[in-house]
């Protein structure tokens, strides 16, 4: 009869079994206290009939269950003790067998049965048939599973196994396997019939109840992994076999789901290695609902494992091929289960490669096999746009990397690029991070061009747009992020020989063009940077041979580094493009190549006349452009008269006085060098300084006009501070009466009504007198110099 009215129903019939129970359980005990046998076999037996109910759901029927057990307990200890109730054994064994109603019977029959093992008046394996043979007798799913679970409950402790006491003459462990292996069998048949036992509408809900009893059936493939006798022969030859049968046997998706696993994880990882061609010949042989992903993952999860624990083994991997076996499995898995889903295929390869990747880490082809079982599987399919398929495909090619800590190995595999093209752009670029930060992480040198080439082929996600994508779509946030990464790979890629290195640096020049104008400014600098490194490696080199197989010379990289920096033109980036033309007119400077200086610093000029045109970058090109070319010995006089002439001509057009000023004493420091050779032009020194000093007039007189006051007097101690230096350096042109005039000059400037008061300039000047005053103090040579300034 099926439950109607719900739970309700369901809760009342449970309360009167418990009271049927209780109410026979209180007589029973009276029975047993007064050593009564006819009365406890009575009560005990009306006590059993409770569970002849049909009316309850597994969980209800469990509740009721687990009372009688306790019951039966107290039972058992009353039968053991003969003194009590005076009938032999035998004899009880027999008498039980009276009662009226055959599940009463057999649970009493049990009860007897282990009392009858454990007084040894039989041998333990007949005891143990007779019982297993009889509960035949209870066919109905619910009353036989929890009656066979009752028998193997009691038996457990009783079989004939070796070194057991009930192991006889005649009585082996395979009596006792035997014995198990009988009773998984009936149970599993009455588990899988439980899914007959209601409508079909409500399948869902007794997959559910039956899902819950699941452990009744499994526990016995646990007592048979207790069994000493069960060595890997036995295993091998007898129980394998036999519960594998069962397995496919029943065509029960839920029993062959849940055994395959119980049989992964109950015997021992040494019989997995040892049967796995017949384990594994199971699997295409499942349902094609059964979820053989997650259960082969446990086993290749296990054998992992068991190698990294037990390395001595590994030779045994390889002894009984486990990889071929494994991979030709998932195969035929794959084959078999039409419907499986792609992320279910690419679960299971993940699972391969990690078991792979432990076991085997020097066998680079089972890698890539695995890799490419994967491309095989994606071709044909568009670009992966399922969440879950793309994570499990991004965990794939991570495996490599994290094993290896070494993405030189990731680039050998030829399969890895073709999975990558699999994944949508998105993805794609979150692969392309997890290589760099896997390089950066270990500090990985790729150090050949064609390693290069594969690597930026991994990694063109972030080089440039994929699939029509445009960088304007992208956060601002992630895309300097990406690039940054992609510039500090830049600096991982590195070989001693200078040739490969050049090579090198036109395979990344060939890519990072194709990443378009917003990618430049993050990509181009690291490239320059690489290329000058390897310039001043090839310091003092010199080239001028044609051909295509020219030594890297520091000339032909300036050719390709003037390209290179070319390229910002069309960013427009003119700022960043004159620093490094700069840096490769000091590089030349070293290498002294005067021409290749001086195209570089026409170059930079010509990009700060026609590009630069804010105010601020002005003042700060031209101060890169006076310390760069100060720091320049390369020059001819010639050469070096037009550059300078070009730089104090540029400082005095500047916008803004102060401005004007600052570069045009700066500019002084162009005409004395301060080393051996350097030039050192005192006049033209003394030129620029007065220059200064007449702009900064111009600015306060400006200031005075506009405000109605002065500005502070800042920028005549800057200039002043220019004349201590000079005059220390031993500059002729530089006189201590012309300090003396300047002192006096800001000390006027200073008194005076309109001048604004500055603690900060004010501080700048105390300290310069300070500095003055230390000088004179000092004696020597320089006290000698400054003592003619008075302060």
């Amino acid at each position: 009869m099926m439950i109607s009215n719900g739970i309700e129903d369901e809760e009342k019939w449970l309360a009167e079994g418990i009271a049927g129970i209780q109410h026979n359980a209180f007589y029973l005990h009276r029975a047993l206290d007064s050593n009564n046998l006819r009365e406890a076999l009575k009560y005990s037996a009306q006590l059993l009939s409770e569970l002849r109910t049909s009316r309850l759901s597994p969980h209800k029927y469990y509740e009721l269950y687990m009372r009688v057990f306790d019951e039966l307990r107290r039972l058992e200890m009353f039968f053991k003790d003969e003194d009590r109730h005076g009938c032999p054994v035998v004899d009880l064994y027999e008498l039980v067998q009276h009662a009226g109603n055959i599940l009463p019977r057999l649970y009493l029959l049990c009860t007897v049965g282990s009392v009858y093992i454990k007084s040894k008046e039989a041998p333990a394996k007949d005891v143990l048939k007779d019982l297993v043979e009889m509960c035949h007798a209870v066919q109905h799913p619910i009353r036989g599973l929890f009656l066979r679970s009752y028998l193997a409950q009691i038996s457990r402790d009783k079989l004939p196994d070796i070194a057991s006491e009930y192991e006889g003459e005649g009585d082996t462990f395979m009596d006792a396997v035997e014995f198990v292996l009988q009773n998984f069998a009936e149970m599993n048949k009455l588990w899988v019939r439980m899914q007959h036992q209601g409508p079909v509408r409500e399948k869902e809900k007794l997959d559910k109840e039956r899902n819950e009893l699941r452990d009744l059936v499994g526990k016995n493939l646990h007592v048979l992994s207790q069994i000493e006798g069960v060595d890997l022969e036995i295993y091998r030859d007898t129980v394998l076999p036999r519960v594998l049968e069962q397995v496919v046997n029943c065509k029960d998706e839920l029993a062959q789901y849940y055994l395959m696993d119980c049989i992964i994880q109950v015997f021992p990882d040494e019989y997995h290695l040892q049967t796995l061609e017949t384990l594994l010949g199971a699997c295409p042989q499942l349902q094609s609902a059964v979820d053989i992903k997650t259960v082969l993952s446990g086993l290749m999860e296990r054998l992992s494992n068991y190698a990294a624990s037990c390395p001595e083994v590994l030779p045994e991997f390889l002894q009984v091929e486990a990889f071929t076996k494994l991979s030709n499995a998932i195969g035929k898995v794959i084959e078999a289960q039409v419907n499986m889903p792609v992320v279910g295929a690419i679960t299971l390869y993940v699972s391969l490669l990690t078991f792979t990747l432990h076991v085997h880490p020097d066998r680079l082809d089972y890698v890539d096999q695995v890799l490419g079982a994967c491309v095989k599987k994606l071709s044909g399919k568009a670009k992966l746009e399922d969440s879950r398929v793309t994570k499990q495909v991004v965990a794939l090619l991570s495996a490599p990397l994290e094993k290896y800590d070494d993405v030189v190995t990731a680039l050998t595999l030829s399969n890895y690029p073709r999975v990558m093209d699999h994944l949508d752009a998105a993805t794609n670029k979150v692969m392309a991070m997890v290589i760099i930060q896997s390089i950066m992480r270990n500090s990985t040198s790729v150090s050949t061009s064609d390693k290069v080439e594969v690597l930026f082929e991994l990694i063109k996600g972030l080089i440039k747009d994929m699939d029509g994508t445009s960088t304007d779509d992208l956060d601002e946030e992630d895309f300097k992020e990406e690039q940054n990464s992609v510039a500090r790979l830049v600096h991982m890629l590195y070989n001693d020989d200078p040739e490969e290195m050049l090579k090198i640096i036109n395979t990344v020049w060939k890519h990072i063009m194709a990443g378009g104008p917003k990618r430049l400014p993050f990509t181009v600098p690291p490239l320059v940077f690489s290329a000058l490194k390897l310039v001043r490696k090839l310091l003092g080199q010199d080239g001028d041979v044609a051909g295509e197989e020219v030594p890297a010379t520091p000339k032909k990289i300036f050719q390709l580094l003037n390209q290179i920096i070319e390229a910002l033109s069309v960013v427009p980036s003119p700022e960043l493009a004159l620093r490094l033309y700069l840096q490769c007119a000091e590089a030349s400077n070293d290498c002294d190549l005067e021409p290749v200086a001086y195209e570089f610093f026409t170059q930079a000029f010509v990009l700060y006349e026609e590009e630069v045109a804010d105010s601020k970058a002005q003042v700060t090109a031209i101060h890169l452009i006076i310390g760069t070319l100060q720091r320049m010995n390369v020059f001819g006089v010639e050469n070096r008269d037009t550059l300078t002439h070009k730089a104090t001509g540029y400082s005095a057009k500047l916008l803004k006085k102060p401005d004007q000023c600052r570069a045009v004493y700066a500019c002084s420091h162009l005409f004395w060098v301060d080393d051996q050779d350097g030039i050192k032009d005192g006049e033209r020194v003394l030129l620029c300084l007065k220059r200064s000093l007449r702009i900064a007039n111009a600015a306060q007189q400006m200031v005075n006009v506009t405000r109605g006051s002065s500005g502070p007097v800042t920028l005549f101690v800057e200039i002043l501070n220019k004349y201590l230096y000079f005059f220390e350096k031993g500059s002729p042109q530089i006189t201590a009466a012309a300090i003396q005039g300047l002192i006096e000059l800001i000390k006027t400037e200073m008194q005076s009504d309109s001048t604004t008061s500055n603690p900060a300039s004010d501080a700048f000047f105390a300290s310069t007198l300070r500095y003055i005053q230390f000088q004179k103090q000092k004696g020597g040579a320089m006290g000698e110099k400054y003592d003619p300034i008075k302060l």
